[in-house]
């Protein structure tokens, strides 16, 4: 008979092991090209009007003294929101800061019990690249947020290059259907 020693250390597991271990939880990077202008991306994550067309039900964005932004007015550093998604009865929404929005190609907010979701825009080899890395995510014994965001994200991203290249949504406006991963 062979006896398989289930308590060995982690030093003798395989190295795919050892390194989902030694993973770093609290962030994750997400990349997409996107043929867009670079405006246009930023307009995209920046205004109301834009936001709602490939990530949000509704998006309100409010100023100094707790005024909402017009609709196609860019948010802007300090600014406070309110989001909700399509494919939810309640529209499940998140409330948060804007961190920074430097009005070209950067902007940051919190995100899903306080983390930081940082948005840069860039050009690589002709071509511009969305990257979101959300950051500072609390420590969850089941990684709820750190998977559930890295799907959400990868899907909105993709809905977003979709809209800006070709207009097709892809999300799901329908809050009867759950579990399904676009929305």
């Amino acid at each position: 008979m062979v006896r398989i020693n289930t308590l060995s250390p982690v030093s003798s597991r395989p190295a795919e092991y050892r390194d989902m271990v030694k993973k770093d939880w609290s962030t994750f990077t997400k990349r997409i090209t996107v043929d867009a202008t670079m405006r246009a991306i930023y307009n995209a994550w920046s205004t109301r009007s834009e936001i709602e067309r490939w990530f949000l039900s509704k998006a309100v964005f409010a100023g100094p003294g707790n005024v909402p932004r017009a609709k196609d007015e860019r948010f802007l550093g300090g600014d406070t929101y309110q989001w909700e998604w399509h494919g939810y009865a309640n529209g499940s929404p998140e409330r948060g800061r804007v961190l920074e929005a430097n009005g070209h190609d950067f902007l940051s907010f919190t995100f899903a019990d306080e983390s930081v979701v940082e948005v840069k825009i860039v050009s690589e080899d002709g071509m511009k690249i969305v990257q979101l890395t959300q950051k500072q995510i609390a420590p969850d014994d089941n990684l709820h947020i750190y998977i559930g965001c890295g799907e959400g994200w990868t899907f909105y991203l993709a809905n977003l290059k979709s809209i800006l290249e070709g207009g097709i949504d892809l999300r799901n406006k329908n809050d009867k259907i759950q579990g399904v991963v676009n929305s």
